[in-house]
């Protein structure tokens, strides 16, 4: 049944994107389909982009291995989402227009080296997250629909990127929206009732589900309070405190996430849309909490580990198990609608991603380069691009499918906080920001971020690194952020002192002629 419900979406799927698909000279309607969604059809929408098959699997794992701590971890990856609310959605959607490198360079007229270092940036924060979500594909087919060999996973890799690639192509930023929004209502809809049903098996008492996790955990007390995630770590109070901020300050920023911002056709539905956002994504935090909770509470913390050291399983474990040793024609059918929700995440989240990489390659290198480029043309390159980005994430994908990729996921989140961050909030806020301060901030916060991550025991010197046989650990922290984070900052603040004051005032006066446009929305302005 789950074969069938796989193939079944992906064939509707294609077809939604086929019928939504732009003309082939109309650009506006590819990269923001015109801002014609409604407000909850965007939130829901910017809700699907945001809930990665990483966070279904991988934040629901943390939360049945370490409780609290995956709670606090579920719980900052909406604070992202509400910060991007609060503070940058608005400005991103009045200084922008297709990209990132629209938004950065509103009051930097002809930046093109601000436009290509920004491309650059996308590509390196989000191929690793592509790659981590096509990885898991292969495993997570395998552990669904019960084969183990090498070569059918990487088939599933393969065929799975494909669909992904005529996603991005096809549908452009409408038809990507539309399967967006179909995942996460099948997602939200069949989590609630196996949340439902975990909660009916204890009662409706999310104590005693919390007091079984905590006993079939195997650590007691422990697993309900701070720390056991980091125990390990020579610092384990200021190694968890890097790793939230990682995560509130770089999940929300990643330019498939921002993107999202320009589809709105006002300052109003961009709130009002984020709003339906926010409310879907702490939905789901309670729906993975429950589950999570769950799977350790009936399965135990060891058949989870042993299943898959991450816990990438647990979701499903949980799900299987919350139906008892029959199962009915009705648990079946709400077991494969949540794998095919899962499969789902997969195909959009990589293909929410693949169309930011090419409308980026597309519209800030390529576009740049040529004053009068054609509409058609400009559609057919980020066409191609779509490709030339999704084939050697593909390719690369096979090539690390039997290593961890936890630290791919991490470096995807310290790039957004350390690099893209830092630079969104400099030019949207700050008047003296200079060029010089801007790609200082992009390279120094990328560059920092590339250094560290080697270093961390994410990648060597534990049983679940990537390289678990080397130990060339140096850096005392599972991510990064705790330095690069400041030192993005600091480079933009520093690049902007070395341009000069003459250089400085420049800016300053180029940016109040937008200001009223980026802070108000007072002109919907184009570059």
């Amino acid at each position: 049944m789950s074969l069938v419900g796989f193939s079944a979406v992906a064939t509707v799927t294609l077809l939604l994107c086929v019928l939504t698909g732009p003309d082939r000279d109309d650009l506006d309607e590819f990269y923001t389909g015109y801002g014609s969604l409604s407000p909850m059809r965007n939130g829901l929408a910017i809700a699907g982009d945001y809930i990665s098959a990483a966070t279904v699997l991988g934040t629901s794992g943390v939360i049945a291995l370490f409780g609290y701590d995956g709670v606090v971890l579920a719980l900052s990856t909406a604070l992202s989402l509400m910060l991007l609310m609060f503070l940058l959605a608005e400005p991103l959607r009045n200084a922008g227009r297709f990209t990132m490198g629209d938004a950065l360079t509103r009051r930097m007229p002809g930046g093109r080296s601000v436009r290509i270092t920004a491309s650059v940036v996308t590509l390196a924060s989000l191929l690793p997250l592509m790659l981590v979500q096509l990885a898991g594909t292969g495993q997570l087919m395998g552990f669904i629909l019960g084969f183990s060999g090498e070569s059918m996973q990487t088939g599933c890799i393969v065929g799975v990127g494909a669909l992904m690639i005529s996603y991005a192509a096809i549908g452009g930023m409408k038809g990507t929206a539309l399967i967006q929004i179909l995942k996460i209502v099948l997602l939200l809809g069949s989590g609630l009732v196996v949340a439902a049903l975990m909660l009916h098996r204890f009662d409706w008492n999310p104590g005693a589900l919390f007091d079984a996790a905590a006993a079939g955990s195997g650590t007691g007390d422990a697993f309900l309070a701070s720390g056991l995630q980091f125990a390990g770590s020579a610092s384990p109070g200021i190694d968890m405190i890097s790793s939230h901020l990682t995560v509130v300050l770089g999940g929300a920023c990643l330019p498939h996430i921002t993107m999202r911002m320009y589809t709105a056709d006002s300052a109003r539905q961009v709130r009002r849309s984020m709003s339906w956002a926010v409310s879907g994504v702490a939905l789901f935090v309670l729906v993975i909490t429950v589950v999570g909770f769950g799977a350790t509470a009936l399965l135990g913390r060891a058949v989870v580990a042993g299943a898959d050291p991450r816990g990438n399983t647990a979701y499903l474990l949980g799900t299987r198990a919350v139906f008892g040793a029959e199962v009915s024609t009705a648990e079946t059918v709400l077991f494969t609608t949540v794998t095919t929700a899962i499969f789902l995440t997969v195909l959009a989240s990589v293909a929410g991603m693949i169309l930011a990489c090419a409308n980026s390659l597309a519209h800030d290198v390529f576009a740049a380069r040529v004053r009068e480029m054609t509409p058609r043309r400009e559609m057919l390159l980020a066409r191609l691009s779509a490709a030339a980005v999704g084939a050697p994430a593909i390719l690369l994908a096979t090539l690390v499918q039997h290593h961890s990729l936890h630290p791919l996921i991490t470096l995807s989140f310290c790039l957004g906080a350390s690099a893209i961050a830092p630079a969104l909030v400099y030019s949207l806020f700050w008047r003296r920001y200079t060029r010089t301060g801007l790609l200082a901030t992009l390279i120094g916060g990328t560059v920092s971020v590339l250094v560290l991550m080697p270093g961390t025991n994410l990648v060597s010197g534990s049983p679940v690194a990537a390289f678990p046989d080397a130990d060339f650990t140096w850096f005392p922290f599972t991510t990064t952020g705790l330095l690069s984070i400041p030192f993005g900052f600091l480079c933009g603040w520093l690049g902007t002192v070395a341009s000069g004051g003459a250089r400085a005032e420049e800016q300053r006066r180029q940016y109040e002629a937008v200001e009223g446009w980026i802070l108000a929305g007072a002109i919907r302005g184009r570059p």
